[in-house]
């Protein structure tokens, strides 16, 4: 038995839901492409692009029907044989013909996970006595998503939205703390990296991964962070640090980012200034987050393996066959899944390490 045998890569599908229905057959046989894209950054989007010219009645077809309304919600699923595991639920938000000289139209669907709902103004509010976890959950609340989210521990006197989308200012507060912003179907999630959490699958050079492209860097890796704030209540300064040691679990390998440069340069260190601190609590907080963050940006990587769902943004992939320091463990930041005519279920990804 090979490593590929549980990759059937003869037969990929896809499957794909409009309104709550399965997309018709006369739709499924005029899909082109399609393809779903995650990011622990951005909202995940989707493209179905469909052949959109009725060669009976040769007119277009396909652009002026309600199944291709913008705000219809969709689910699509990819995989092989019969199994075709969710991977987005989202909505239309973008209807895109396209009629080009010499060749049939056609019409792709573009549309994102529900992010996209803390996306459409932009406020000046603040919000007092609370965590972050807190305004995650109300944000949510207010953008019709469940809230589901780890508590955050430090509870802020005074939080400023200022001219900010909700996405936009979710999003700077989850990065201040190490925490990502994710939906899943109808639930909005908050909570830290979970770069410690066990490989969901195993990819080897050649066999299921086709491509991967790693590079590490010691720019941008420092031994210690500290930082700097002022208590206006006592009138003294506060500063946070971290250091070696405080990377959280190391993600295979043996010495870390802010470990080899410690080694190999003369030992340097970081001091931030980013934004008013409230406290020790804060200071120390942000200072750890802000160096695990640092630290996992020592290898950063782009690969391409055998279309699987089971790589999404936000969880962990062993890589096998890279020799013995680029082995191991990787972060996924983003994926991106295509299908298409010729080459079929392919996944292409982002990911990062904090070790060697």
């Amino acid at each position: 038995m090979t490593a590929r045998d549980h990759f059937d890569t003869l037969a990929p599908e896809y499957s794909v839901t409009v309104n709550g229905a399965p997309l018709p057959n006369e739709a499924l046989a005029d899909v082109i492409a399609l393809s779903v894209l995650e990011d622990v950054g951005a909202a995940s989007m989707f493209a179905l692009t469909l052949s959109a010219w009725d060669t009976v009645q040769m007119k277009p077809k396909w652009i002026d029907d309600a199944l291709c309304r913008e705000g219809n919600p969709v689910d699509i699923g990819l995989g092989y044989r019969d199994d075709t595991p969710p991977l987005l639920s989202g909505e239309i938000t973008g209807v895109e013909p396209a009629f080009l000289l010499a060749q049939p139209p056609t019409l792709t669907l573009r549309g994102h996970d529900r992010r996209h709902r803390l996306m459409r103004s932009r406020r000046t509010r603040s919000f007092t006595h609370c965590k972050d976890s807190d305004i995650a959950s109300r944000l949510a609340g207010e953008a019709g998503l469940r809230p589901e989210a780890d508590d955050s521990g430090v509870t802020l006197p005074y939080v400023l939205q200022h001219n900010q989308t909700d996405l936009e200012f979710l999003s700077q507060r989850a990065r201040r703390i190490g925490f990502e912003v994710w939906v899943q179907d109808r639930t909005l999630r908050f909570g830290p990296r979970k770069t410690d959490a066990s490989p969901v699958l195993t990819l080897h050079r050649e066999v299921e991964l086709l491509e991967f492209r790693p590079r590490l860097s010691t720019l941008g890796q420092v031994g210690k962070v500290a930082v700097h704030g002022w208590s206006a209540q006592d009138k003294r300064e506060i500063v946070g640090r971290a250091a070696v040691g405080d990377e959280s679990r190391l993600m295979g390998g043996s010495q870390s980012g802010p470990a080899s440069v410690r080694r190999a340069f003369e030992p340097v260190a970081s001091a931030r200034v980013t934004q008013p601190v409230h406290g020790q609590e804060e200071a120390d907080q942000l200072a750890r987050r802000g160096f695990v963050e640092m630290a996992l940006g020592h290898i950063r990587a782009e690969g391409l393996c055998i279309g699987t769902s089971a790589l999404r943004a936000g969880c962990v992939v062993r890589l096998e066959g890279l020799g013995e320091r680029f082995s191991g463990p990787y972060y996924v930041t983003s994926a991106e899944h295509r299908f298409g005519r010729q080459k079929g279920y392919r996944t292409a990804f982002t990911a990062r390490r904090n070790t060697t």
